[in-house]
């Protein structure tokens, strides 16, 4: 659910799953083995709506105001989350919207661990299930290492809290409360904040509990509001 403006390139030549990840990687912006073998693996053109091209390094419009990220964004989130997306893990993914993020930290966690993700539009939880069970995170999915629910992504997913990796997928005016309280010690978040000026920010909940927040970069992402906020003119 984000919206960026810089892109590393557009439509022309890149027509499959594997291009697309060797094109990240030959820009810099995977530089993980384990981050290309799971982008590798879960085929983005599962999880983009018909007649857009699944593979360009653009966000995608996937109904009811919401978009997929620009593949660069997927990467460079996957890329600061790694060590804390290792097998048995816990991870929460806010603003969940077609599933593709989910299904990539379920791969990075694997079946002993957790992915859960969480979106406030029904049809949009329900949509990305779809797409999840025809990607290689289904048998996940099927044996419950991986969710997704209808819900308020500003309240977390207690259910499974705590988690040792959060990804919010939308803007926060400031980093809402029970996203830090769901943070494991030692986790990290990874949350878009501001308004019409935003940066990625990297959370660090230090063993002691404590609070290390970082900037990794200006983004522009759509805003972390209300269910009613955002189907408003829809």
């Amino acid at each position: 659910m984000k919206i960026v403006s810089m892109r590393f390139w557009t439509r022309g030549g890149i027509d499959k799953n594997k291009a697309l990840v060797e094109n990240l990687k030959r820009c810099g912006v995977i530089r993980s083995r384990k981050v290309a073998e799971v982008m590798e693996s879960i085929d983005r053109g599962l999880f983009v709506t018909a007649g857009n091209p699944p593979y360009a390094d653009s966000p995608m419009p996937i109904g009811y105001n919401a978009t997929i990220s620009a593949p660069h964004m997927h990467a460079m989130c996957l890329e600061l989350l790694e060590d804390r997306l290792q097998p048995g893990m816990h991870a929460l993914d806010v603003g969940s919207g077609t599933g593709y993020l989910t299904a990539c930290f379920t791969m990075m966690v694997g079946p002993g661990g957790r992915a859960v993700g969480v979106e406030h539009i029904p049809e949009l939880v329900a949509s990305s299930i779809e797409n999840i069970r025809k990607s290689a995170a289904a048998p996940l999915l099927e044996n419950g290492s991986l969710s997704v629910h209808v819900g308020d992504g500003r309240l977390g997913w207690a259910e499974h809290a705590p988690y040792d990796a959060i990804h919010v997928g939308a803007a926060a005016p400031e980093i809402p409360q029970p996203l830090i309280d769901q943070l494991k010690p030692g986790g990290r978040m990874v949350i878009p904040v501001g308004n019409i000026f935003q940066d990625l920010q990297v959370v660090e909940k230090k063993t002691n509990g404590s609070i290390d927040i970082r900037t990794e970069t200006s983004v522009r992402y759509v805003p972390l509001t209300s269910r009613e906020s955002q189907l408003r003119n829809y």
